[in-house]
């Protein structure tokens, strides 16, 4: 049995739902526990043996302090820790977001994928950036199509102009 310990998060933005395994954020999601309880059951099944979650405000305190400096303009980068669950590919993907897209500026899938030295694989890239468990920390919403267009986003456009925006405004 693992026990994976969760709160949800007010944000300008709607709610995020922040998922724990021991000390490390292994999901952050847009949405309360109630809308996507399904989806995470599904999710966590593949990375954690019989996956029981445990509401807990305190554990995620760090987190909302963490998010609430993010949104309030004073911090540009998180603190707490994460591990990724995924493929291989996945987490090579998600690294290079993490790492190689500064904040208030954007990138293209294409870019992602010479960065991680396989320029063929630009749709192969969009899967992986769909797949993101790291909404916001891992800056998916900072990926924008080589026409430099809107595309895809799962937390909605809305809120990708959203946070683009506000990182742009904020990013001196």
């Amino acid at each position: 049995m693992s026990n994976l310990y969760y709160d949800e998060i007010d944000s300008p933005i709607g709610a995020l739902l922040v998922v724990f395994h021991g000390d490390d954020i292994v999901r952050i999601d847009y949405g309360t526990m109630e809308i996507m309880e399904q989806r995470l059951k599904k999710w966590t099944e593949r990375y954690f043996t019989e996956p029981v979650f445990i509401k807990s405000p305190d554990k995620a305190a760090p987190v909302k302090r963490d998010f609430d400096d993010y949104f309030n303009g004073e911090s540009k980068a998180f603190s707490f820790p994460f591990t990724f669950h995924g493929t291989p590919f996945q987490k090579q993907v998600w690294q290079v977001l993490y790492d190689g897209i500064p904040y208030g500026k954007t990138t293209t899938y294409k870019d992602i994928a010479i960065k991680i030295q396989n320029p063929k694989a630009v749709r192969a890239v969009g899967g992986a950036v769909n797949k993101n468990p790291l909404s916001i920390v891992v800056p998916c919403h900072r990926v924008i199509g080589s026409s430099g267009k809107m595309v895809g986003y799962n937390g909605g456009l809305d809120k990708k102009e959203y946070l683009l925006t506000f990182e742009k405004n904020n990013a001196s």
